[in-house]
């Protein structure tokens, strides 16, 4: 559940900003997010933070956001996986619409390129060096076949895997990653410690075993 608050945090972020938007259902007039393509029958945590916010408003009533929430749960996630810690200014406030045009639009996907990546992290007023900073946070947590299948099968659309790719790692994806079926087969963004949050992430991607694209 550590991976799925952070991501939930960062979805959250990379759309209007920390505002909780993410969390809304479809309304009359909303249009939910969480029909967004990055989001729907992927993203998760929702009821960790209805809980949260349960004994949240029986402790003290209308007083912490749940944008406030989303920031401090994907905070104390990454301590309670072995990563560091952070000051969290808090009193967001969170919205009343939501954006799932800005949910398709500007969250990273599994398959885009670097320099998509980079433009998409520029519109938010971050840098390259957020980009690796934040990357890192794939050091926990899984990740569906269906995200990385063109990187064993197709990956430059000339039907081979993605050069890049250690052999026999590529040989074990494709074990549970067929060229057909098994979409929502799981696998660990980080192979070596998959639930400890370290910079072992790092170190894979340099020995050619980096699960997604991105």
């Amino acid at each position: 559940m550590a991976a799925s608050l952070v991501r939930l945090h960062f979805h959250d972020c990379f759309v209007k900003g920390c505002d909780a938007s993410v969390l809304l259902d479809n309304s009359s007039s909303i249009v939910s997010e969480k029909d967004s393509n990055p989001n729907k029958n992927s993203l998760r945590g929702f009821e960790v933070v209805d809980e949260i916010k349960a004994a949240l408003e029986a402790a003290c009533p209308s007083t912490v956001s749940c944008a406030d929430i989303l920031a401090l749960a994907a905070r104390d996630s990454t301590v309670l996986a072995g990563g560091p810690s952070w000051n969290v200014p808090l009193g967001r406030r969170d919205s009343l619409g939501a954006s799932i045009q800005g949910s398709n639009n500007d969250i990273p996907a599994p398959n885009n390129t670097l320099p998509t990546i980079v433009t998409k992290f520029r519109r938010q007023g971050l840098g390259v060096a957020d980009v690796v900073a934040l990357s890192g946070g794939h050091t926990i947590g899984m990740s569906r076949c269906t995200s990385f299948r063109q990187r064993l099968y197709n990956q430059t659309g000339n039907g081979v895997a993605d050069a890049t790719l250690d052999v026999s790692y590529a040989a074990r994806l494709g074990q549970g990653c067929p060229r057909s079926g098994g979409d929502d087969n799981l696998f660990p963004l980080d192979l070596a410690t998959p639930a400890r949050f370290d910079n072992l992430y790092f170190k894979n991607i340099l020995a050619g075993k980096g699960l997604l694209s991105s």
